[in-house]
């Protein structure tokens, strides 16, 4: 199966969302300027104002579609890391079952932000659990200090942990979903895409599908094609470096490197006024699927930028979010 969808209402409605991003370019613009003037201090300044917007921008944030049917959330500790205890959350249905299926949910924040049970996160875990599936809602170490293979070990380990404790948990370890936002989109794919690549069967046992939301696909087109200047110092800082001086970690690390016709099926949903993560990313992902056959869709919203889910209430995202379900639903493997 292969999808393009192109989500598109009154574009009346986002007069005020296109007017936004003009003022943050020209806002861009004046950083810029001003920071050759002052010798950087400028910049260092405004990614600072950008990390804080960014935390208050999640503090706020919800998916349109709130619902109390859910039971949860349930803390564990899946790993610790010297002084650090990295947890993960899990919101079950309502309704008891012996097993369910799960969705291995991971946040967002350009891997140097955010946080498991941030609103905007919470929001996704509840809705998926009133739709019938166990959601897992993990915490990762940030690129600031630790590096891109460490944030992918604790992914890593992370689902180990969930399989291992899957009959404690009432976990069906045959139907587990890998979704994230952004980063966190980034790395269900690079996730996905390597270990189906590789071959190596036990990292993927019972998946089922990746869903991915706005997630960069080459992180070299970080610094080619986004004008985004969190973008790029959140993917350099967690790179340690630039691509011109290392190419081959931000080739190894891009999910587009490594797909195969043995990749799971694939989900991908984007704004197409994304300034964040342009819409380029899921476009080229998405041609890279077909040309290997993977089972895959696409889902652009026409007006929406990044994080849209959490921004616009219209009738065209709240159709996106429940494909999305319907999408996990149509690849539950049910028992014979």
């Amino acid at each position: 199966m292969e999808k393009l969808k192109i989500i598109s209402s009154n574009a009346r409605k986002y007069f005020l969302v296109k007017f936004k991003f003009v003022i943050a370019r020209i806002i861009l613009i004046g950083v810029f300027i001003l920071s050759i003037i002052f010798n950087g201090i400028i910049l260092i300044y405004s990614f600072i104002t950008l990390v804080v917007l960014f935390i208050i921008k999640v503090l706020t944030s919800r998916l349109p579609l709130q619902t109390d049917e859910y039971d949860g959330p349930y803390t564990y500790v899946y790993k610790q890391e010297k002084k650090d205890k990295l947890k993960l959350d899990i919101w079950y249905p309502l309704e008891t079952r012996k097993k369910y299926p799960v969705v291995f949910f991971a946040h967002g924040g350009g891997w140097i932000a955010g946080f498991r049970n941030q609103p905007n996160n919470v929001s996704w875990c509840r809705y998926l659990a009133s739709r019938g599936f166990a959601a897992v809602s993990i915490d990762y170490r940030y690129g600031i200090k630790s590096t891109m293979f460490d944030i992918l070990s604790d992914y890593d380990d992370a689902l180990k942990y969930i399989r291992e404790h899957s009959q404690r948990l009432g976990f069906d370890d045959k139907n587990i979903f890998l979704m994230g936002l952004s980063a966190g989109g980034h790395m269900s794919l690079l996730y996905g895409a390597y270990n189906t690549f590789v071959r190596d069967f036990n990292a993927m046992k019972g998946v089922r599908a990746v869903v991915a939301y706005y997630a960069p696909s080459d992180l070299q087109e970080v610094f080619s094609v986004t004008d985004s200047v969190f973008a790029k110092i959140a993917t350099r800082t967690t790179l340690k470096g630039s691509p011109k001086k290392l190419p081959n970690e931000y080739a190894m690390y891009s999910p587009i490197k490594w797909i195969s016709e043995r990749m799971v099926p694939v989900l991908l949903v984007h704004g197409k006024e994304d300034k964040t993560v342009p819409v380029k990313s899921s476009y080229d992902m998405y041609e890279s699927l077909l040309n290997y056959k993977v089972d895959s869709e696409l889902i652009i919203h026409r007006h929406g930028g990044h994080t849209f889910e959490f921004e616009l209430k219209d009738i065209d995202t709240l159709k996106i979010i429940r494909d999305t379900v319907n999408f996990m639903k149509e690849h539950i493997k049910n028992e014979d």
